[in-house]
């Protein structure tokens, strides 16, 4: 872990009298200052604080210890400020899923690789919900709408879907004309076999189905190839859906009812100290999902 961030963790305990009083000056979840003390107290070989249910007092380790964080802070700071006008560079680690990598971030960051090309990106793909200390990520993109509330998260743009098949599919199993069809089609879901919940809106109107079928993956990537093979009915992110609905190798179904749309969220671990290289790269995301055509193209599925 930084220690850095683990020294900068420490004094706003002792500065704020709490680890919820830290996590809130730091906007980083609990969890997260709780980790990094227990972190600080393995690296000083001590405990640090005398914990209480009411207080948090300084062990005589805590009190050195104390003053040592505060010094490498104050070096932090001076080198960050001798290196402001630097050429921006450093290597950040992104994990991302195998669909939205293919489909829109590995295009972001070649566009971004031209503005800053001293930074290096490291692009991994993963679809799991990782924890980004343990694995040394510095920028998750996760597509969800249970966004968990100890995340710092920035929103980047929005996940359309669409359901779709193969025309060879459709001429053997029929066309679903409303929602409730599908439940007696050959449905691909999404992690897990059995029943998968399909949320849908019509003009305000919502509804909700229950499909099921013979195939199931935890990247969407996967049903997207089954779909094509003629497998059953997929519902799938509109930016991976469209080129093959505009050739007509999947039929887009249900184009009355539009499927519950997502967010897609930039997750990292702290608001403070964060490297200009990834405080530039959110930013440039925010405005390239805002304003990419080929982006806004599939995303919306503008055929």
């Amino acid at each position: 872990m930084d220690r850095v961030t683990a020294a900068e963790v420490f004094v706003a305990i002792v500065e704020r009298g709490s680890m919820i009083a830290a996590a809130d000056a730091l906007a980083m979840s609990r969890a997260m200052v709780t980790r990094y003390l227990a972190e600080m107290e393995r690296w000083a070989g001590a405990r640090l604080l005398h914990r209480t249910t009411r207080k948090l007092s300084l062990t005589h380790a805590g009190e050195a210890t104390l003053e040592r964080c505060r010094q490498m802070l104050e070096f932090a700071q001076d080198m960050a400020e001798g290196l402001e006008h630097d050429v921006l560079s450093g290597l950040l680690r992104i994990s991302c899923s195998q669909s939205l990598g293919q489909s829109a971030l590995v295009i972001a960051v070649t566009d971004y690789l031209r503005l800053y090309p001293q930074v290096a990106v490291d692009l991994q793909m993963n679809n799991r919900a990782i924890n980004l200390v343990e694995e040394r990520i510095d920028l998750a993109l996760r597509i969800t709408n249970e966004l968990d509330p100890n995340l710092i998260a920035r929103p980047l743009s929005t996940c359309h879907s669409v359901v779709c098949a193969a025309p060879a599919y459709l001429s053997r199993q029929g066309i679903p004309r409303t929602p409730p069809d599908l439940a007696v089609h050959n449905c691909l879901t999404y992690s897990y076999f059995g029943k998968s919940l399909w949320n849908f809106d019509l003009q305000g109107e919502k509804s909700v189905v229950a499909v099921s079928g013979n195939l199931c993956a935890n990247e969407s990537v996967v049903l997207l190839n089954g779909a094509l093979e003629g497998a059953g009915i997929s519902l799938q992110p509109c930016y991976s859906a469209a080129p093959y609905i505009a050739s007509g190798d999947l039929v887009r179904l249900l184009p009355d009812y539009q499927p519950q749309a997502m967010g897609i969220y930039g997750i990292y671990t702290s608001r403070r100290q964060m490297p200009a290289a990834l405080r530039t790269m959110l930013d440039f995301l925010v405005e390239w999902f805002a304003t990419n055509p080929g982006w806004l193209n599939s995303a919306y599925l503008k055929l």
